[in-house]
């Protein structure tokens, strides 16, 4: 039974200690209307929801067997959230780290940096200037109010547009992935789509055209005043903007 005991505590004291040295990354700020805001990652995904709260919260998990090896750093200070991981291991080794942001719906940022460079980002429900972008990761943008970037090298851009955007511009872009934004029937604004050797794909009153010297294809329109603009454009990827 005493050696039982002894086994079973030298089990607690051990993974008291790993969960120690791994521990992960939590931290809130109060950042004011208008503060900036900088996330970026090498393997794993950036996720970022508004919420009903009053502070900014970042929360980073850490996995995988060299999780241990890797470590955040918080530059953060006055206006300015910055938070990246720093990996102690040459090439990453073998881990990753998963970013959850929730900030206050009720304020207005610049998220001057969102970026991943093999992980997906993932952004809803905030308002304010966004930049949000990966290399091999998909990006996905829904109800965001504001000027908007969002851009992937060889994923997918997915988009849904808030009925309520109507003072926003976007420019949502890929190399090698498909572009697909979905928008309400009313949506309000100057469109330009464009694709060199991908299909575009559209219920909006736009005419898509052919390129008449070499491959590709465009497409341009006002939709209601125009007040907003649109920019949808792949390089070998489908581009789609359809009602919802």
């Amino acid at each position: 039974m005493q050696m039982m005991q002894k086994c079973l505590l030298i089990i607690s004291i051990a993974f008291s200690l790993q969960s120690t040295f791994a521990q992960d990354f939590k931290n809130s700020y109060r950042l004011p209307s208008g503060g900036q805001i900088v996330v970026w990652n090498y393997q794993g995904d950036i996720t970022v929801q508004g919420y009903e709260g009053d502070t900014v919260e970042i929360v980073a998990n850490k996995a995988g067997p060299d999780r241990e090896l890797v470590k955040i750093i918080d530059l953060s200070r006055g206006e300015k959230i910055d938070v990246h991981p720093r990996y102690l291991k040459f090439g990453h080794g073998n881990a990753t780290v998963d970013f959850e942001i929730r900030v206050p719906k009720s304020s207005e940022y610049n998220f001057s940096r969102l970026a991943s460079t093999g992980g997906r980002v993932s952004v809803s429900k905030v308002t304010g200037r966004l930049r949000a972008e990966s290399m091999r990761g998909d990006v996905e943008i829904k109800g965001v109010k504001g000027l908007v970037t969002a851009s992937s090298h060889s994923g997918n851009v997915s988009v849904e547009i808030d009925p309520e955007a109507d003072r926003s511009h976007m420019r949502f872009s890929s190399i090698s992935g498909n572009i697909d934004v979905s928008a309400p029937s009313s949506l309000d604004a100057f469109v330009e789509m464009s694709s060199i050797g991908g299909l575009l794909k559209t219920d909006f009153p736009i005419e898509v055209q052919e390129m008449r010297y070499g491959s590709g294809r465009s497409a341009r329109g006002k939709l209601g005043t125009g007040k907003q603009l649109l920019h949808l454009r792949s390089v070998t990827g489908q581009v789609s903007l359809m009602q919802r």
